[in-house]
């Protein structure tokens, strides 16, 4: 059931992903967006969420370390795009799991709500239009925040 859910979620990823080739009048879509900004600063942009996104699996990766989850490294899961936007929902489930055994029951859930937040947020940030932009705009935020949270928890957890 696992294996199909992603596969089938990654067919629709990358359907929404590539909707600007079947689809162009929907709008230009992520890379679109992106492409607003003239080079090197479109690149800049590129490279800097990628960098964000390294320090934030870093992060996970010793919080899941640290909780013992089997295969931590798995959250290194989040580069493989299109996979990634149904793989993230597994990873905070997995985390989330691990972190029960360690943390209160308000944390982990606070945890997992979040990071299940900023993946829904994410797969909406990739529909047209203005509801994409608004998903985009509070994945991001809920992000923010769930990596936030993951610092405190791994500075409480010593």
């Amino acid at each position: 059931m696992r294996a199909t859910l992603r596969i089938l979620g990654t067919l629709v990823v990358t359907a929404l992903l590539t909707y600007p080739l079947w689809a162009p009048q929907w709008g230009a879509g992520v890379l679109g967006e992106i492409l607003i900004v003239p080079f090197p600063g479109n690149l800049a942009i590129v490279v800097g969420f990628f960098a964000l996104v390294a320090l934030y699996c870093g992060a996970l990766h010793r919080l899941a370390r640290r909780v013992g989850m089997a295969r931590p490294a798995s959250v290194w899961w989040m580069f493989a795009i299109p996979y990634n936007f149904i793989e993230d929902f597994f990873i905070i489930e997995r985390v989330g799991a691990a972190l029960g055994d360690h943390a209160s029951a308000g944390v982990t859930r606070a945890w997992r709500r979040l990071g299940y937040g900023w993946c829904a947020a994410q797969l909406v940030s990739l529909l047209p239009g203005k509801v994409g932009l608004l998903g985009g705009m509070l994945a991001i935020v809920l992000w923010v925040v769930h990596w936030a949270l993951t610092a405190t928890t791994m500075r409480r957890l010593g």
